[in-house]
């Protein structure tokens, strides 16, 4: 009976029967054991996920662990569907939000390996409509009270600055307490109805928030990274990533919308917040005009696990190199200047901030922990990470061999799980 209760434990742990498949060319762990996790500790981990989804904490989730090449956990919990509680599948889709910026960013890496541009290079190079921007400031009128100005660049807005946000542009907030994205919101920048030439039209009109190279601001960068790799590559986004990136790295159901036949692999979100409302997910099914590189695609927990292990394997997976190694290491290394300073809403990060403060900075398309001790939440120094609005998040760990893709529907838990499986992952890692 021990015995079986041992077993029993282990296949909890190992999310046996819930995830009998591995992605194609992903081989999983013999046992948590083979890879340095413990079985008791994960069947925490498992125990803790499925308490929260039984409370309503989130409505469903699908959790893959990976370490040194081989998947050790993965795992489903709640429902894909809240209403008619259907039990979540390992192949659900899900908008993954930001979880795109990384996919984009890979995608400028490529073109800077080809020498089709330089992330060193300024924007204006490439998107001549952006030369003008210019950087919104207040300053006292002659009647006392604050009025905006505008100021010319210091410096040119570079490549490189959409790529680690310290480009000066901000997401438009219609009830934002700042002039700038109060702006930025009524010139509907977020709209994705409009082509990237109009979209591009629009953007040019606004000011910056801040001076580039300044200020880290979470925002547009990653749109206008976006129109950038149209432009140089002479191909839309979404076919420049199907057939460079997910194409090649066999991730399927990573696109900018899922077929329509897929419709019932929805993972949907549930009511939430003080109003108890629906969030406002798009469908997955849903062809947007506009290709956001910030955060228009949708993918699965398989497909992202397949993405992180080609990011750990420093440009490779199953034989196909799509950068090199170097470009690899550049992207997850920290690009923030010393005293870069955080936009003041950027503080809603939390322990995920990429502030000196939380011992942390920020790559070439995701956030990099850059000094031991000052963050609460475990981890290695070089480890990098992002997540999504909706709830998606992801980890990769050089250090420990080690990724961690998270997919879920749910911003109002968001914040809170990925703090959770932070503590609850890196406590079953015991080699």
């Amino acid at each position: 009976m021990k015995r079986m209760a041992k077993l029993g434990v282990l296949a909890v742990a190992l999310g046996l029967g819930a995830c009998a498949t591995t992605p194609s060319g992903v081989e999983r762990a013999v046992s948590p054991e083979s890879v340095g996790f413990s079985s008791e500790r994960l069947a925490k981990l498992t125990a803790r996920m499925q308490e929260g989804a039984a409370k309503g904490e989130y409505p469903g989730a699908v959790l893959v662990i990976g370490r040194h090449g081989k998947i050790v956990y993965a795992q489903t919990f709640g429902s894909m569907s809240p209403e008619n509680k259907t039990p979540m599948r390992e192949d659900a889709i899900f908008r993954i939000a930001s979880m795109t910026k990384p996919l984009a960013s890979l995608a400028i890496m490529m073109l800077s390996e080809e020498g089709k541009l330089s992330i060193v290079d300024p924007v204006d190079n490439y998107l001549p409509e952006l030369k003008d921007m210019r950087v919104a400031v207040m300053k006292p009128g002659a009647d006392g009270k604050s009025a905006m100005a505008f100021e010319p660049q210091k410096q040119r807005m570079t490549v490189q600055d959409l790529l680690r946000h310290t480009s000066g542009l901000p997401s438009g907030n219609a009830d934002s307490n700042n002039v700038v994205k109060r702006m930025y919101a009524e010139a509907r920048i977020g709209d994705r109805s409009v082509n990237s030439d109009q979209w591009i039209g629009r953007l040019a009109k606004m000011p910056l928030l801040w001076q580039p190279g300044t200020t880290w601001e979470y925002g547009a960068s990653v749109d206008v990274l976006g129109v950038i790799v149209e432009r140089v590559s002479g191909m839309p986004l979404d076919r420049f990533i199907a057939e460079r990136i997910t194409g090649p790295l066999n991730m399927p159901d990573t696109a900018f919308a899922a077929p329509a036949a897929h419709s019932n692999r929805a993972a949907l979100p549930q009511r939430e917040g003080p109003k108890n409302a629906l969030p406002s997910i798009v469908p997955i099914t849903t062809v947007q005009t506009f290709k956001s590189g910030s955060g228009g695609m949708v993918s699965t927990a398989m497909d992202y696990a397949r993405f992180s292990q080609f990011l750990l394997n420093r440009g490779e997976l199953d034989g196909v190199r799509l950068v090199s190694p170097k470009t690899i290491d550049l992207m997850a290394a920290n690009h923030l200047p010393p005293g870069t300073q955080m936009g003041p809403d950027m503080a809603r990060f939390e322990a995920l901030e990429p502030s000196a403060k939380m011992g942390q900075g920020f790559g070439l398309g995701f956030a990099v922990r850059t000094e031991a001790g000052r963050n609460p939440l475990p981890g290695s120094v070089g480890d990098y990470y992002w997540g999504g609005a909706q709830g998606t998040y992801f980890w990769i760990d050089p250090k420990e061999q080690l990724y961690v893709v998270f997919m879920m529907q749910s911003p109002q838990a968001r914040l809170p799980y990925r703090f959770l499986l932070r503590q609850m992952v890196y406590q079953a890692l015991v080699k």
